[in-house]
């Protein structure tokens, strides 16, 4: 059974930084994209498009990131520790969300695994 279990959320104040972990269990294929994505309260989640926030390709290591993160977020994978990561700098109030991870297998048109996600909280 294929789990994802988010970490790192937590409250921080306007500029500072936060790391967020994704890390993947009972998965075994090798290609596949693993995609940060964001809900805030009352919105609907950030990134209609597959690409979300911020995801990498398993194989190529291609990266993606939506134009309200980019320069601020920087994802990167641990493949020894089925990890990925989500290193947010610069945070700002409207950063608060609950974010997401999710994996896309190769060939699949949607992410078919989901964590349950983690809150970010940015606030002075």
């Amino acid at each position: 059974q294929v789990q994802l279990v988010e970490s790192g959320g937590t409250l921080v104040e306007p500029g500072g930084s936060l790391r967020l972990s994704c890390t993947v269990s009972g998965f075994t294929l090798d290609h596949y994209t693993i995609g940060w994505f964001r809900q805030a309260p009352g919105k609907e989640r950030e990134g209609i498009s597959p690409e979300g926030v911020s995801c990498i390709n398993s194989i190529s290591e291609m990266t993606h990131y939506g134009d309200s993160v980019k320069g601020r977020f920087t994802i990167s994978g641990d493949k020894a520790k089925n990890t990925a990561y989500l290193q947010m700098n610069q945070l700002k109030p409207e950063d608060t969300a609950k974010y997401y991870c999710g994996v896309q297998p190769f060939g699949s048109a949607d992410y078919d695994y989901w964590g349950q996600g983690t809150q970010v909280t940015v606030s002075s």
